[in-house]
């Protein structure tokens, strides 16, 4: 991903090419792969699971929801002051895997219990144990700010997922 950044910022540079870099952190909702973790947490916990297969449970992200993602991409079109800058699109708070099945199961009003499996882990090399986004540069120049606090997109998510759960295997781990 940083070398991505960095080519198309040379290009920018280099060739004048109206380039705007936008990082989107942690985007969820609706038809997200099963891969990701909170359609992961959500499918078992719909499909009557109530110990949630999950790997780490202390690495934390920045989750947004999808239509705050959406949003900021179509901001980044609209204002060309945003050519050649850097843009993060992030809530800018972060939550643990841990605190997120809890934060599920509130939202599901249904009490979770956490089973971490070594299996669900990736290789302590390939771990980034914090992601949190500064929005600041994406409020001054777009103007932009997630709408969605975390538990209206987990509730979003929740009422699509459930009219699509068979779309999900809820008892395998998807890679």
């Amino acid at each position: 991903k940083i070398g991505a950044d960095q080519l198309a910022d040379s290009f920018h540079r280099s060739f004048n090419l109206p380039v705007t870099i936008l990082r989107p952190f942690n985007t969820y909702g609706p038809r997200q792969s099963a891969r990701a973790v909170i359609p992961t947490i959500m499918a078992q916990a719909l499909a009557g699971r109530r110990d949630i297969r999950v790997g780490s449970t202390h690495t934390t992200r920045d989750f947004t929801y999808v239509k705050d993602t959406v949003e900021g991409f179509l901001r980044v079109a609209e204002v060309p002051e945003a050519i050649g800058h850097v843009l993060n699109l992030g809530v800018g708070r972060e939550i643990s895997v841990g605190d997120l099945v809890r934060r599920i199961g509130s939202v599901l009003g249904m009490e979770l219990s956490i089973v971490s499996e070594d299996q669900r882990k990736r290789p302590a090399a390939s771990e980034v144990e914090r992601l949190c986004s500064d929005n600041s540069r994406a409020r001054a120049v777009l103007g932009w700010a997630p709408r969605f606090s975390l538990d209206e997109g987990l509730a979003l998510t929740a009422e699509w997922l459930r009219r699509n759960l068979g779309a999900y295997k809820d008892s395998i781990y998807n890679l």
